[in-house]
């Protein structure tokens, strides 16, 4: 089964055009446009490098992700923290399982109605993360 890219529609070039995506074999790769060659970047480079820096962001914050959690779910039991703070202790794993299969149906549109935006320089380098509703660790 070909793997779909997990942020597909959400990678912008320099200039917010969109990516494209396209196979080649069974390797998914990003399009990137610059100045009209199409740079071929695998998808599964960016895809982990969106998700490198966004556990670096979770585990940088990991007592205000475990709260909010612990507050989303309604329950603030010792048991209910414990796995909280298991999963948070084995992101990783997850992470590997997400990119094995892929967003929950619907996420990526989710992701694109918020704002999330990932852009990426001709070679592939995240320039920025577009990330609404984010607070800033300046202010």
């Amino acid at each position: 089964m070909i793997r779909q890219p997990l942020f597909q529609g959400l990678v912008v070039n320099e200039s917010n055009e969109t990516v494209t995506v396209t196979h080649i074999g069974q390797e998914a790769h990003y399009v990137i446009n610059d100045a009209g060659f199409h740079r071929h970047v695998p998808a599964d480079e960016i895809d982990r490098a969106v998700l490198r820096e966004l556990r670096n962001q979770i585990i940088n914050n990991k007592d205000i992700v475990s709260d909010s959690a612990l507050k989303m779910s309604g329950q603030d039991d010792l048991f209910t923290k414990a796995m909280i703070d298991s999963s948070l202790n084995n992101i990783d794993d997850h992470m590997d399982k997400l990119l094995q299969q892929g967003l929950p149906s619907g996420a990526r549109q989710w992701l694109g109605m918020l704002g999330f935006r990932i852009i990426v320089n001709h070679h592939g380098d995240i320039i920025e993360m577009s990330q609404p509703g984010l607070i800033d660790p300046d202010e």
